[in-house]
């Protein structure tokens, strides 16, 4: 059973959440909040496996909340906003958060985002990937690959490369003509290496380091 707690100010915007997610086999709505404080004391109480976290909330905010509640690595973050800005898609990210929806998204797409969020995985469309490209070049960062990309193999980092793409596994192994398991088995052991919990937090760090830079992407 996955475990869910809504974080969102707005009740009505609470109660049609629920709704999606309440007739779904396998999806458990455990708690709401009304703000960023209150999501993070329901995520340690009651140990969710996904919280769907609204932006612009009083109080502490859900970029701050996101930080909070993903210092424990155990609870999964998924942004829902009617903002869909640069700086939000960035700053959730470097949150800490496994995925980033607005709110007209899909019902469908919604359930498919908490199953993909909750085993594991991050949810970045390729969308957001070229969002995030977008806000890393505009920043002006300076790279710095550090030691846990010096670590990897030629292929990883090449693997690497296609994460931050945006490809799934399965695109990843057509491109570099490999199997899914094999890819899914470099993918886990890249996020090992490099000390990330997940395929989001893996993007940032292929962006920050410099191992793949903003122009390059391509998913033809």
């Amino acid at each position: 059973m996955i475990r869910v707690v809504l974080a969102d100010d707005q009740t009505l915007v609470r109660a049609g959440f629920r709704s999606i997610l309440t007739g779904e086999d396998g999806i458990e709505v455990v708690g709401e909040a009304a703000d960023g404080a209150e999501a993070v004391r329901l995520a340690r109480r009651l140990r969710p496996d996904v919280v769907l976290m609204d932006i612009r909330m009083p109080g502490m905010d859900g970029l701050a909340a996101t930080r909070g509640i993903t210092t424990s690595g155990a609870v999964r973050v998924i942004i829902l906003t009617t903002f869909d800005l640069d700086e939000y898609v960035y700053g959730a990210l470097r949150a800490g958060a496994s995925g980033f929806l607005v709110k007209d998204t899909e019902p469908a797409e919604l359930i498919h985002g908490v199953r993909v969020v909750a085993r594991g995985d991050a949810l970045i469309a390729p969308s957001i990937t070229r969002r995030l490209i977008a806000e890393f070049a505009a920043r002006g960062a300076q790279p710095d690959p550090g030691p846990r990309l010096r670590a990897l193999t030629e292929r990883e980092r090449e693997v690497m490369t296609l994460v931050a793409a945006g490809l799934s596994n399965d695109e990843i192994a057509a491109r570099l003509v490999l199997s899914p398991a094999t890819a899914k088995t470099h993918v886990s052991r890249i996020m090992t290496k490099a000390q990330v919990r997940d395929r989001a937090q893996l993007v940032v760090l292929a962006y920050e380091s410099g191992l793949t830079v903003p122009g390059w992407v391509t998913r033809g």
